[in-house]
């Protein structure tokens, strides 16, 4: 009876040992792959954030141009004869410089009765009318010099308005046709600048976590070339470091 009393604690021993090391394998497998999570969720956590720029010159492929001017007097009868007939030298000096008919259209005359508008002033005349005849074309050059032979037109007695509601407006209408290209080189511009970064703090750039590209503007090279235009895009680019 006391042998087998002493088996069975013997087995019962061996049992315990077994259980104490599985469980201590499973501690330590689990400590392995907690460390590796850790290790990879830091990893993670390891980027660099850059943007990259691109800046392109074009001209304008599209021009709005209004050619405005005024007439006085004291009989609208004879206002609009006189309207009429500077309209038609307006629209042979376009059609002279290669601007097509379908081109060119003229707005209804905007009269002003200064007895009413202006009422306490001193004017000359009793109606003022201005006429705009604009040109919306695809030929800038034609307008760009149009603009430098508006004294042509003031020789045959057309005098032109040329305040801030009748500017000639130029655009740029092929955005679509360069975003691909200026995309790519903003992209690489901003991976340029990580690939600095990361050799700078000694770790090796990987994958892209994260890419937004910015907004296109489109905006005047400057006052005096409205013609001429710049196209800017910034993207905006996070990327994984590793060691």
């Amino acid at each position: 009876m006391e042998e087998k009393n002493t088996k069975q604690k013997s087995l019962q021993n061996k049992s315990y040992e077994s259980l104490g090391c599985l469980l201590m394998i499973g501690l330590i497998v689990g400590a392995i792959v907690l460390g590796s999570a850790i290790k990879a969720a830091r990893a993670n956590d390891r980027i660099v954030s850059v943007k990259g720029l691109c800046e392109r010159e074009v001209k304008a492929d599209k021009a709005i141009c209004p050619f405005a001017y005024k007439e006085g007097g004291d009989n609208l009868q004879q206002l609009y004869t006189t309207i009429e007939t500077k309209n038609g030298v307006i629209i042979d000096f376009l059609r002279e410089a290669g601007i097509a008919d379908t081109d060119i259209s003229i707005a209804a005359p905007k009269v002003v009765d200064t007895r009413t508008e202006w009422s306490g002033s001193q004017n000359r005349y009793t109606y003022i009318v201005t006429s705009v005849v604009t040109v919306c074309t695809d030929k800038v050059d034609e307008i760009i010099q149009l603009q430098s032979r508006q004294g042509e037109l003031l020789q045959k007695g057309i005098a032109m308005t040329n305040n801030w509601e009748y500017q000639t407006v130029y655009s740029f209408t092929k955005l679509n046709e360069i975003k691909p290209s200026m995309i790519e080189t903003a992209t690489k511009n901003a991976r340029e600048t990580a690939e600095k970064f990361a050799a700078d703090s000694e770790s090796k750039l990987g994958k892209i976590k994260r890419a937004t590209q910015g907004q296109f503007t489109i905006t005047d090279r400057d006052s005096n070339t409205p013609y001429m235009k710049n196209v800017r895009v910034v993207t905006s680019v996070d990327y994984y470091l590793k060691d």
